[in-house]
């Protein structure tokens, strides 16, 4: 769908049919890891990742996709290159891009991402932002759709802080016509311009995207639930403060009782066992956090297949 040399800042910019390009590459690119079959559409390729912030899942997924995918990926951090020490982003997007094939940035900016693409003339991928975090938002409606197939008219549940991936969720969702409820308090409910974003890409798929209030409400025949932690990284000294408001958004038995039987539950992990999610509900049989974490290297490799490879998918 002719995503080759694109960057992938956020999922609103993309089409409801590139969306669909990556889902089902994902598919045949998992199907092959499963299989052992051999699939280095990057061969000779390297990729420089960026990360502003501590990482775990986003770091051994794109650093373990990208070396399967034949290429060699250059790990970069703020102590141990002038990214951290005042080197101008739109420096480092002109350099780097005379080295590499692609660059992914983990960050908490979401404008320097922005003005990294701006400069780079290489495919540029958020890897997260405050703002957005559209890789796991991918990989969250990938892993739904290998649980319920068909993802049109289905119902997300979102719980929690209204957040950057509340925000990537609600794009998601649109694109691929699931209907969307965020429940989120007053004062932690998402972003408005992003909400009205998604309520504008989600007339093109016949869906909706609603925030809701009451947790209960918004549960109701829920085909997905889905929660966050209460305390982003960066708002560590709002932890006391978040953990009141936030303390009655928490998916627990009683909140999958009002789901639909079959709902799933969806962690972007790490998860507070306790606050957000139970420990029951985390390790129960309607859980796939695990699955959906697996699923992180599959989905960021069709998207790094997609925008670097010389090859047709």
């Amino acid at each position: 769908m002719g995503l080759k040399s694109k960057d992938l800042i956020s999922i609103h910019d993309l089409s409801v049919g590139e969306v669909a390009t990556i889902l089902d590459v994902a598919t045949k690119l998992k199907r092959k890891q499963k299989n052992g079959e051999p699939h280095e559409y990057l061969r000779g390729k390297t990729l420089a990742m960026i990360f502003s912030k501590a990482s775990t899942r986003t770091r051994v997924s794109f650093e373990t996709g990208f070396h399967q995918l034949g290429g060699h990926p250059i790990y970069l951090n703020s102590s141990t290159s002038q990214v951290g020490r005042g080197e101008p982003v739109r420096d480092t997007a002109r350099v780097l891009s005379r080295f590499v094939d692609g660059i992914m940035i983990r960050t908490f900016s979401h404008d320097s991402v922005l003005e990294l693409a701006k400069y780079a003339n290489v495919p540029v991928i958020n890897g997260l932002t405050d703002l957005l975090h559209p890789c796991q938002a991918l990989t969250d409606i990938f892993t739904i759709q290998e649980y319920k197939e068909i993802l049109k008219g289905r119902k997300l549940v979102y719980v929690g802080d209204g957040n950057n991936m509340a925000h990537s969720l609600m794009f998601a969702a649109a694109k691929v016509g699931m209907n969307m409820v965020c429940s989120s308090p007053k004062g932690y409910q998402p972003n408005p311009e992003i909400l009205q974003q998604a309520q504008e890409d989600a007339k093109q798929t016949d869906c909706t995207i609603t925030v809701e209030e009451d947790l209960f409400t918004a549960a109701k025949g829920a085909d997905v639930l889905y929660t966050d932690v209460w305390t982003s990284m960066g708002e560590e000294a709002e932890r006391d403060i978040r953990q009141k408001a936030l303390g009655a958004y928490q998916i627990n038995k009683e909140l999958l009782a009002i789901a639909r039987p079959d709902a799933i539950v969806l962690h972007c992990l790490p998860a507070h066992r306790g606050e957000e999610i139970t420990e029951e509900v985390l390790e129960g049989s309607q859980s796939v956090v695990f699955d959906q974490a697996e699923n992180r290297l599959h989905v960021q490799k069709a998207i790094m297949a997609l925008l670097m490879s010389d090859e047709t998918l």
